[in-house]
C-alpha cells in the first residue's frame, strides 16, 4: 500500500496537524483530517513533525566515529593541530567505513541532508575526496550529500593546492572552499582569485572557513561580497564560522550585514564553546541567511560531538541567549529551512507535493523541542518508516512505529 495518513500530529506551533501521503510525497497537511480512502492510518498521539534536518556543515573525513575514542591534545599553534589530526588519521580506520559510521548516526537522528568539508591540498590530493565519495554512494537514497573540496593547509601556502581544488569540483565536489586567506594564507586577494575563479569556471558553490578577528573579518567579507556581486554568485556564496562579526562595533556590523544581504552570502555559525560568534538575530534581520551545522565530530580538534542536529539547534539557543519561543525557532529553521537553502535543495520541508519525509519527536512545539533536544524521535522517509531513537519501554511509547527499512 502506498497511501498513508499520518493523523493526530502537531505542527511546529503546536496546532493540529495531518499528513496525506501518495506515492511517498505529501499529499495533503493541515488541521483537518483529509480523506483517503483506503490508505493506512498512523496514529502519532499528539507528537511533534519537523522537517528532515539539514547539517550545513561537517567534516566526515576528519571524525573518529566508528573507530576508538582518542583523548583531545591541546596544541599551540594551527599548524601543530595539523600535525597531531594527520598523525592520529593515520592511524585510523580507513575514511569510508568512519564516514559511514558518522552518516548513519547523524540519519539516525533525522538528518537528511549535509554539507560536508573534505580535505583537499597538494599533499593529501583527492584520496580524502574519494573515500566519502564512496560513503556517500551507499547512502545516497536516504541522505544527500554535497561535498566542499576544503583546503585545510591553506591555498598559497601549499603550492598546486589550487589546482587540486579545480580537479576536486571536476571530479564531483559541488562547492570549493577557503580558509583564512590574511591570517593562514597572507595573501588574501590571490586565495580568493583561485576560489572565485575555479567558481566561475566550473559553476561552483562557494564557502570560506573564516576564524580571522574584527577588522581583517570586516576587510575580508568586503572582499568576499564584491567578488560575489561582480560575479553574479549572489545566492552561492557561504562562509562559514565567521568568528570576527562578534567583535564589531554596531555601525561596522550593520555596514558589514548589508552588505552581506545585498550579495546575498550566508553565514555559518555552530556557536563554538570557546569563541564569539555571529550575532544571529541581527544579521536575520538585517536580510543575512544564518545557517548551521555540527562542524566537527569526536575528531583531532575537539572530543564534542555526535550528529544530532536537534541538540546543535539547542547549543545555538542556548549561547545566544535565545529564551522566547520565536527565538527558539530560529535556531530549528537554521537547522532546517535554512540550511536547505543553502545547499539549493528543491522540494524540501512540510509543503504539499513535497517528499514525505520528516521527524517525529516528542515535543508539545517546535521551541519545546529545541530547548529540550529529546532523544526520542522516529524518521519517516518518503512516507515510511526508516528508523530513528526511539528507545525504552516499547509499552511506553504513544505509538509504534514498525521500521521498515
Amino acid at each position: 500500500m502506498n497511501d498513508r495518513l499520518f493523523v493526530n500530529a502537531v505542527a511546529a506551533d503546536g496546532s493540529p496537524l495531518h499528513i496525506a501521503v501518495q506515492d511517498g510525497r505529501i499529499a495533503s497537511l493541515g488541521s483537518e483530517r483529509p480523506v483517503l480512502p483506503q490508505a493506512e492510518v498512523v496514529d502519532l498521539a499528539g507528537h511533534l513533525v519537523l522537517p528532515g534536518f539539514v547539517d550545513g556543515h561537517i567534516h566526515l573525513d576528519k571524525s573518529f566515529v566508528g573507530d576508538r575514542w582518542r583523548p583531545h591534545q591541546p596544541v599551540s599553534s594551527l599548524r601543530e593541530r595539523l600535525a597531531i589530526e594527520k598523525s592520529a588519521l593515520a592511524s585510523a580506520k580507513p575514511i569510508a567505513e568512519r564516514a559511514d559510521a558518522l552518516i548513519r548516526q547523524a540519519a539516525s537522528f533525522g538528518t537528511m541532508a549535509m554539507r560536508c568539508h573534505v580535505d583537499v591540498d597538494a599533499t593529501t590530493g583527492l584520496s580524502n575526496l574519494r573515500a566519502v565519495m564512496q560513503a556517500r554512494e551507499k547512502w545516497k537514497d536516504l541522505m544527500d550529500i554535497e561535498l566542499v573540496a576544503f583546503p585545510q593547509a591553506g591555498v598559497m601556502t601549499c603550492p598546486g593546492t589550487g589546482e587540486y581544488l579545480d580537479a576536486a569540483v571536476r571530479e564531483g565536489a559541488q562547492v570549493v572552499g577557503g580558509i583564512d586567506p590574511t591570517t593562514l594564507d597572507v595573501d588574501a586577494d590571490g586565495q580568493l582569485d583561485i576560489l572565485f575563479g575555479i567558481a566561475d569556471r566550473r559553476g561552483a558553490r562557494i564557502d570560506i572557513h573564516l576564524h580571522e578577528p574584527g577588522e581583517i573579518c570586516a576587510a575580508q567579507m568586503d572582499r568576499i561580497a564584491l567578488r560575489t556581486r561582480a560575479l553574479g554568485l549572489q545566492g552561492r556564496v557561504a562562509v562559514s564560522h565567521a568568528y570576527g562579526l562578534g567583535d564589531l562595533g554596531e555601525a561596522e556590523l550593520d555596514r558589514v550585514a548589508q552588505m552581506l544581504a545585498q550579495a546575498g552570502i550566508s553565514i555559518m555559525t555552530n556557536a563554538p564553546g570557546d569563541h564569539g560568534f555571529p550575532p544571529i538575530l541581527r544579521l536575520r534581520e538585517a536580510g543575512v541567511r544564518m545557517f548551521t551545522g555540527n562542524d566537527n565530530i569526536q575528531d583531532a580538534w575537539w572530543p564534542y560531538g555526535n550528529g544530532d542536529m536537534l541538540q546543535r539547534a539547542m547549543l545555538i539557543g542556548y549561547r545566544s541567549g535565545f529564551y522566547t519561543d520565536q527565538a527558539l525557532q530560529v535556531a530549528l529553521d537554521m537547522a532546517t529551512t535554512a540550511g536547505a537553502g543553502v545547499l539549493g535543495k528543491v522540494g524540501y520541508g512540510l509543503a504539499m507535493g513535497n517528499e514525505a519525509s520528516f521527524v517525529v519527536v516528542r515535543a508539545p512545539n517546535a521551541a519545546a523541542a529545541v530547548a529540550a533536544a529529546p532523544y526520542e524521535r522516529a524518521i519517516v522517509r518518503r512516507g515510511r518508516f526508516w528508523g530513528g531513537r526511539v528507545w525504552g519501554d516499547p509499552d511506553q511509547l504513544a505509538f509504534k512505529p514498525e521500521f521498515e527499512s
